[in-house]
């Protein structure tokens, strides 16, 4: 029997969640994305509306309603949803995005017959680096780094404040690119000064959910690396980058690599038509699996900076990091028959 529901939000968080839904529940029917702001949007997505609505909205009461926003909304719109009679809000919570994230990646690399490989979060720690700076905003409540976590402060060439003992202007660094390469400065210090065996980087409020004994389970299960749980994103991976960020960029990346990578131009092109990639630039890693990466990522990500310059939008100006977060992918994509790859979730700390 179809099921009808309506998804509160309409960009990416959403049209994700959508994806989830459909995969895991084929008898679920999106009847529309839902927004109450300012916000530019599309006036479908995949051929489902997507309706501005208020109080006086005329919405089916007993279909469920998911929140696929930030958390920071979720309080907000369940209020007012209840206000409108709603009788089921589903907020999507970091854990329910991870559990749905992960049964449809299991069914997802199923259809194409492969294992989805996933770190069993049952380990030992060890280092890894978490970038923090100075414009962080405060979290809402306190998070206690582990002691097999490091904190490194990213742009600190570009700021006289010290909020961490070990910062990233030191040894050989690109610190005062921080503007542009946001958590890449992190991992090019780590790449040229970092000197364990494995290295990882997190972020402030993002950070892998693991305990205690994972490197342990590298060690025996020959773990190479270790990558956030992959996103879904449509139409492809090339295509929702050229919607969401500046095209041109995406465009001379790609013109680039051919130039200089036509061993990997052809089986890029192809990856990027695809919907799974992993974000925020996080890893777990050997070292030098590190430099193998490294060698090969930054040479473009500096050829694309230089072309692309400075942008007065400080999001968009961040342009190398998200390109970075597709290359990362697919260079290990690219390597699974060299390095064993594994998933590991992450939290989000509001």
């Amino acid at each position: 029997m179809e099921q009808n529901i309506y998804i509160v939000g309409a960009h990416s968080r959403a049209q994700t969640l959508g994806a989830y839904l459909a995969k895991l529940y084929p008898d679920i029917r999106i009847a529309a994305y839902l927004y109450d702001n300012e916000e530019p949007n599309r006036r479908e997505v995949g051929g489902i509306p997507v309706l501005c609505f208020d109080e006086t909205t005329k919405l089916c009461r007993d279909w469920p309603v998911y929140l696929g926003t930030r958390g920071v909304y979720h309080s907000r719109l369940t209020e007012k949803l209840r206000r409108m009679g709603m009788k089921k809000i589903i907020p999507v919570t970091p854990e329910l995005d991870c559990e749905l994230r992960n049964r449809f990646l299991e069914i997802y690399f199923a259809e194409r017959g492969r294992v989805y490989p996933k770190l069993d979060a049952s380990g030992k720690y060890a280092c890894i680096y978490v970038a923090r700076s100075v414009l962080d905003r405060p979290l809402w409540k306190e998070y206690r780094l582990s002691g097999y976590q490091r904190e490194i402060q990213v742009g600190a060439a570009l700021t006289d404040q010290r909020i961490c003992r070990l910062t990233d202007d030191t040894g050989e660094q690109i610190s005062d690119r921080n503007r542009q390469f946001c958590e890449l400065t992190a991992l090019y210090w780590i790449w040229k000064n970092a000197r364990q065996e494995i290295v990882g980087l997190e972020h402030y409020r993002r950070h892998f959910l693991l305990e205690e004994s994972w490197l342990s389970d590298m060690k025996d299960r020959e773990i190479d690396v270790v990558l956030p749980t992959p996103l879904y994103v449509a139409p492809g991976i090339a295509q929702n980058y050229r919607e969401r960020h500046v095209a041109s960029d995406w465009d001379f990346m790609m013109d680039y690599m051919k130039k200089i990578h036509p061993e990997d131009y052809a089986q890029a092109r192809d990856f990027f038509d695809t919907n799974l990639y992993s974000p925020c630039n996080m890893f777990i890693m050997r070292k030098r699996v590190l430099d193998d990466l490294c060698t090969w990522l930054f040479p473009i990500l500096f050829i694309c900076a230089e072309h692309g310059g400075e942008r007065e939008d400080g999001y968009q100006n961040r342009y190398p990091g998200f390109l970075s977060e597709r290359l990362m992918t697919f260079f290990f994509e690219k390597r699974r028959d060299q390095y064993r790859v594994v998933y590991a979730d992450k939290n989000f700390l509001e």
